[in-house]
């Protein structure tokens, strides 16, 4: 005798834990449109992710799902969190009849997009891994999506070869160092293009639209994506600090890196010194743009990575992965209890016979921020591909030159 099984106790179970989400969502303020609402409502994640993910895995607002990792265990694609895909559509501005161009895609953010845009508008989705451009095909077909998203595998710097006339958004899905002419071709005049940007190492979703020859950005989020492959790929370089055992404190560099790293040989065996800013702050209080204001202003600012078994990884709760390298020294991050231990007072430590050299310019950072950024406006940005006429840098304003351009990264009351 067949047995029969009843699935719709786990269809009932998704819908209901789906709706949960998109009401966390609504009520944190990341979604605000109903097109997008519905979107959230009505796909289903779950049959996204890979198979066996749990049901409350698939539809945790914060977290990823991973869905390929490279010969080294690292994560090449994933299916992104849910809040920052609703960032992302929302900042895109998004509506029935557009028409939109995914840069990455994954299957499931493509399906959101065609809730989004509906039977009038056009989804484009590329990849330049076959694997997951196959993945994402079939889950789309399967899902009712087929017919309302078109799969391209190709390496999108070099452009889409199906896109035969330029789109109203684009969103990027990777983290890309650079915006690629290619994108900006096939962006109609008044699109807005939605980019997860590394900017000296500190990523953010920024949403542009054009202002003559330029971008000008409208919104920021902070964001956390797999770096772009491809042309369009730029590694960091990484310099290693070996400790006595030979345990490694690793530098990564984004952007300019010092000029003789050599003199950094043998650091760790330095006597480690320490300095505080006074800049206090209290517990579960972001301080994201910190980072950005480090990755604007700090010279030799790099991000670290250690080795368990090292003093930093024994103290890691004490610091965070920010540094920066003065000649033969280098600082990080750092904090120590204070507000009667509701929050921390942040401070560099150091190693190295300028040390204090290297902590002291991080605190004077830190104290720049806490008096010009930390209470004023969000910064902004603009994108000056290569050949437009740049306005001359102000006080205030960090430039970070690009393949194809330049990022400007302006603090309004940084003056």
């Amino acid at each position: 005798m067949t047995q029969m099984v009843d699935t719709s106790t786990g269809r009932d179970r998704a819908t209901e834990i789906r709706n949960a989400l998109t009401d966390k969502l609504r009520a944190d303020g990341v979604i605000t449109s109903p097109v997008v609402e519905r979107a959230f409502r009505t796909v289903p994640r779950h049959l996204f992710v890979p198979e066996g993910t749990p049901l409350e895995v698939s539809y945790n607002a914060d977290d990823s799902v991973a869905v390929k990792r490279d010969q080294d265990g690292v994560i090449i694609s994933s299916v992104s969190a849910p809040f920052i895909q609703a960032q992302m559509i929302e900042q895109a501005g998004l509506g029935p009849g557009m028409s939109v161009l995914e840069i990455g895609g994954g299957g499931f953010n493509a399906a959101l997009l065609a809730e989004v845009v509906g039977p009038s508008g056009r989804v484009v989705s590329v990849d330049i891994d076959s694997e997951v451009t196959d993945r994402a095909s079939a889950l789309l077909e399967a899902t009712g999506y087929g017919g309302r998203v078109t799969v391209v595998r190709a390496d999108a710097e070099d452009g889409v070869p199906d896109l035969d006339e330029r789109v109203d958004a684009i969103l990027v899905t990777v983290g890309a160092w650079d915006i690629a002419p290619t994108w900006l071709a096939q962006l109609s005049e008044d699109g807005r293009i939605v980019v997860p940007l590394r900017m000296n190492g500190i990523t953010r979703s920024i949403g542009f639209r054009r202002e003559g020859d330029h971008l000008v950005s409208t919104s920021a989020q902070v964001c956390g994506f797999v770096p772009m492959q491809g042309s369009g790929a730029h590694d960091e370089r990484v310099f290693l600090l070996p400790d006595a055992q030979g345990r490694n404190v690793k530098l990564r560099f984004d952007g300019d890196v010092p000029q003789d790293m050599s003199l950094l040989d043998g650091v760790l065996a330095t006597e480690r010194d320490e300095r505080w800013s006074g800049v206090t702050i209290r517990h579960g209080v972001s301080f994201a743009d910190l980072h950005l204001w480090f990755a604007s202003f700090l010279r030799g600012f790099c991000k670290l990575a250690v080795d368990e078994g090292t003093d930093l990884a024994a103290e890691r709760r004490s610091w965070f992965p920010f540094g920066v390298v003065r000649d033969d020294s280098f600082a990080y991050l750092a904090v120590r209890p204070a507000l009667e231990g509701a929050g921390v007072e942040f401070g560099a430590r150091a190693y190295g016979a300028r040390g204090e050299t290297a902590a002291t310019a991080m605190v004077e950072q830190i104290q720049a921020w806490d008096r010009w950024a930390r209470s004023g406006p969000a910064p902004t940005f603009a994108y000056w591909p290569t050949g437009a006429d740049r306005t001359p840098i102000g006080e205030g304003t960090a430039a970070l030159e690009k393949t194809h351009g330049l990022v400007t990264i302006s603090w309004p009351t940084a003056r």
